[in-house]
């Protein structure tokens, strides 16, 4: 089984196969239909759309973010529509850079299912190997829903943004602001901010109404991740990026965020990539942070 990353060669023969279950999740923050426009265009044979905004998120309360995740529960739902059951292969893709693909890789790892891997260098890769698209109306397609056993390779939580200990109590450990909060002058836990070195500075914001970084975060764009192609960056040179940054910090007192909990994502499984295994997610990252205006905003390039 793939856990972590697939090429479009070895694909192939499982979507025409019917041997795995492939996402396309691809997004524009700016344009929340565009996804949907670029999957009726042309998409991989059999993949199934979902949407960042409407599929992927919990409603917005205007105090937990731009991309809440949703209840355990509700994801949990929406798997089973769509034929995801243990041990089942699953595989997701965008429109090249994995950034979206990434955040629904670590959303099925939350949930306990462990055979999902990101298409590497994501649709743009699958067309250079000049493989075939679909297209199709306003309709997904996909296979037909089929029962997910109850409770089996789903982690137990408690629902949205609960709160998990980086302990081991979930598959994947989740931060909420108040543990990020109280962490802040204190640690053990080092806060990674992935979002581009002019936003963390808090020199522009264009998605949320403030500017700048949690106090003591260090700041690694997710976009160093990658090669100029879309597909991540050797494991190695990876793994020695994030050691020099991080120093003697485990991986596993590792608390990733962004501007909503997505490309926050793709440090994560960068980091899994690379064989450093273990960090956690900050879900409401930034803006679910300066929501609260009793919250601390450090701004400039120090911590």
């Amino acid at each position: 089984m793939h856990e972590l990353l697939i090429d479009a060669a070895t694909l192939k023969p499982l979507v025409e196969s019917g041997q795995c279950i492939v996402f396309d999740v691809r997004h524009d923050l700016a344009d929340h239909a565009a996804g949907r426009r670029q999957y009726e265009q042309g998409h991989i044979p059999g993949a199934i759309f979902l949407d960042h905004e409407q599929d992927l998120a919990a409603p917005k309360t205007g105090t937990n973010g731009r991309h809440p995740l949703p209840s355990l529960p509700t994801f949990q739902e929406l798997l089973q529509k769509h034929g995801v059951q243990p041990g089942v292969q699953v595989v997701v893709y965008d429109g090249g850079t994995s950034a979206f693909s990434a955040h629904l890789w670590w959303m099925l790892r939350w949930a306990g299912h462990r055979p999902v891997a990101i298409l590497d260098g994501g649709l743009p890769a699958w067309s250079r190997a000049g493989f075939a698209l679909n297209s199709v109306g306003a309709s997904s397609e996909g296979h037909q829903p089929e029962a997910l056993t109850q409770g089996a390779d789903v982690a137990s939580g408690s629902g949205a943004g609960a709160s998990v200990s980086a302990s081991g109590l979930a598959s994947m450990p989740t931060f909420s602001a108040d543990d990020v909060l109280a962490n802040i002058g204190r640690g053990p836990y080092v806060v990674l901010d992935a979002r581009a070195e002019n936003r963390f500075r808090g020199e522009v914001e264009p998605m949320d109404p403030v500017a700048g970084h949690i106090p003591g975060a260090l700041n690694r764009p997710n976009s160093l991740n990658c090669q100029p192609d879309g597909r991540f960056r050797p494991a190695d040179e990876l793994r020695a990026e994030f050691e020099q940054m991080l120093g003697n910090t485990p991986a596993d007192h590792v608390i990733h965020q962004c501007g909503s909990g997505i490309t926050a994502c793709h440090n994560l499984f960068a980091m899994e990539l690379a064989g450093l295994g273990g960090s956690a997610l900050y879900p409401g990252s930034w803006s679910e942070w300066c929501s609260d205006a009793s919250r601390p905003v450090a701004v400039g390039a120090g911590t």
